[in-house]
């Protein structure tokens, strides 16, 4: 199967270091959706990132959708999320907020990026950023200040982790990353394990299997 994207989304990092975690087989292919439009989009005329690829030509997308489908199939992917009732509360609660902080951060980048100044509409943008400060902030208060989530390192992490690394790669410019030291130390835990190293949030990166 083919996991199609750029590492610098949170979305696309986010699949493509469960895989590594898991150690389940995949080939990364970093398209972009900007740049490379029309080789993504005969892939998935959708131009949604990330596109998973799977081995009978399927095209699946959203990193939710992508993660519940490999889930079924890998019981390596399945146990990224805590089997008890108490641990996956706490995983779902830490998902969420990882995800609102992605969406955000991603919109604000796109307003930003892609609509002309004239054409913002300035009550929204205080809104998204009062979204995304908002989903820092409880990360940054509910993260554990040592070891992980429920655990053991889970898909919860992963997607926090991806968010912050959003954060700081892409909008640091707009929030600061100081302001959450809970969440940037929680971070750099995992950013310095080898599955994290093996898909860097960076343009053009493609992510590597680990050698057991």
């Amino acid at each position: 199967m083919q996991l199609i994207g750029m590492l610098d989304s949170p979305y696309v990092r986010r699949v493509a270091i469960a895989l590594i975690v898991a150690g389940t087989p995949f080939d990364h292919r970093p398209i972009s959706l900007f740049r490379h439009i029309d080789q993504f989009s005969k892939l998935n005329p959708l131009l949604k990132a990330p596109t998973l690829v799977t081995d009978d030509g399927t095209a699946l997308m959203d990193s939710s959708v992508i993660l519940e489908y490999l889930a079924s199939l890998d019981p390596r992917i399945a146990a990224l999320k805590p089997s008890n009732a108490p641990g996956r509360l706490r995983a779902s609660r830490a998902t969420g907020l990882a995800l609102t902080v992605m969406e955000k951060a991603v919109q604000r980048h796109y307003e930003r990026a892609l609509r002309p100044a004239e054409k913002r509409h300035e009550p929204w943008v205080d809104r998204v950023m009062g979204q995304l400060t908002g989903g820092l902030s409880a990360l940054d208060a509910e993260l554990p200040q040592s070891g992980w989530i429920s655990g053991e390192l889970g898909l919860a992490d992963i997607s926090a982790v991806c968010a912050f690394g959003f954060i700081e790669g892409i909008v640091a410019d707009l929030v600061d990353p100081k302001r959450y030291p809970n969440l940037a130390a929680f971070s750099a835990r995992a950013e310095a394990l080898p599955a994290f190293r093996a898909a860097p949030a960076q343009d053009g990166a493609t992510a590597a299997a680990i050698a057991d």
